[in-house]
């Protein structure tokens, strides 16, 4: 039975914490993820989902705040597993710990590498634009996600996917491609190949400032900017220097006979119809508006919000340009 060292924090890592479980031959060791957050407007403590798959399996759990030089790094240090995995944990592992199993550390990392190193790849491949990511099984090296390369399996992209949808594809995706490589590293049949450096981007952590939209942009640079962020970090603008929430939109170059605002410039509120309402972006396409959340509200569709706050008073206002510094329109 091989034993196993594993390092995840969200649902992304816990569903591929649930498959290493539930094969017989493998026995869980450690699990080690982030401390317990406060989460929602109420800032409850809440755990990481890792850390509830892995209490409901009674298996030993470790929070450390950070993993280097703490206690929990000289207690893992101490046990003797035969490999470490890693899904989405979130710190940076020390080298003797990664040098310590027999057969080293491997990281289910969610991008085709070495495209997307970094810690949001799935927000940067549906923000610019991708066509396909996907999963790769690599060695872990001290260099954050420059290992070698054991497996790689692709997924397209399509129109209508949000991180939530792909975190989801990519979780069943990387734990099913993990556990058919790991018995072909226990047995030492699968040869593991250095990332072509060439190729090699990055998707750092998303900043606050970079969830702001921006309507100069194309409305279809703006619902991939939308995608992107749902459910989280999520995306924002501002209407009235309040704080408003686009959750759902698609972009369009025409609109038919919808009778609308013309020559406006970008972030203008210009037209709508019984579900949605248009705004103008960039280089004259449009985005229809169907999920919206005001300052203070819940998130709704805008039909349920024109209930409440007739479009018609919107109508020529227009939401704050990012980088410009002026008064909505009345």
């Amino acid at each position: 039975m091989k034993k196993i060292i594993f390092m995840g924090t969200p649902k992304f890592a816990a569903t591929i914490l649930e498959g290493l479980i539930k094969i017989v031959d493998y026995d869980i060791v450690a699990v080690v993820t982030q401390p317990d957050r406060p989460v929602g407007r109420k800032r409850l403590l809440t755990p990481p989902p890792v850390k509830e798959m892995a209490l409901e399996h009674n298996l030993l759990v470790l929070q450390p705040e950070q993993l280097k030089e703490s206690n929990e790094l000289d207690e893992l240090m101490k046990i003797e597993a035969d490999i470490i995995v890693t899904a989405a944990y979130g710190q940076k592992i020390p080298i003797e710990l990664l040098n310590r199993p027999e057969y080293g550390a491997v990281n289910v990392h969610a991008s085709l590498l070495p495209k997307y190193r970094g810690g949001a790849p799935i927000h940067y491949a549906i923000w610019q634009g991708q066509e396909e990511t996907g999963v790769t099984i690599m060695q872990m090296s001290e260099e954050m996600d420059a290992g070698a390369i054991y497996k790689q399996a692709p997924l397209p992209i399509n129109d209508q996917d949000d991180v939530g949808i792909l975190f989801g594809k990519l979780a069943i995706m990387g734990r099913e491609l993990l556990l058919d490589t790991l018995p072909r590293i226990f047995d030492h049949q699968l040869q593991a190949y250095d990332q072509p450096l060439d190729q090699v981007t990055y998707a750092p952590t998303i900043k606050k400032e970079e969830e702001e939209l921006n309507w100069q942009e194309t409305a279809y640079e703006i619902d991939r900017h939308i995608r992107a962020f749902r459910p989280f970090p999520t995306t924002y603008t501002l209407y009235e220097g309040q704080r408003v929430k686009i959750w759902q939109a698609y972009p369009l170059q025409r609109i038919g006979e919808l009778s609308l605002l013309a020559d406006q410039k970008p972030g203008t509120i210009i037209g709508s119809d019984e579900e949605s309402f248009y705004v103008q972006c960039g280089q004259g396409t449009v985005l229809k508006v169907t999920e919206y959340q005001a300052s203070g509200k819940k998130r709704m569709p805008v039909k349920n919000f024109m209930k409440g706050s007739p479009i018609e008073q919107m109508l020529g206002n227009t939401f704050h340009l990012k980088g410009n510094d002026y008064e909505n329109k009345k």
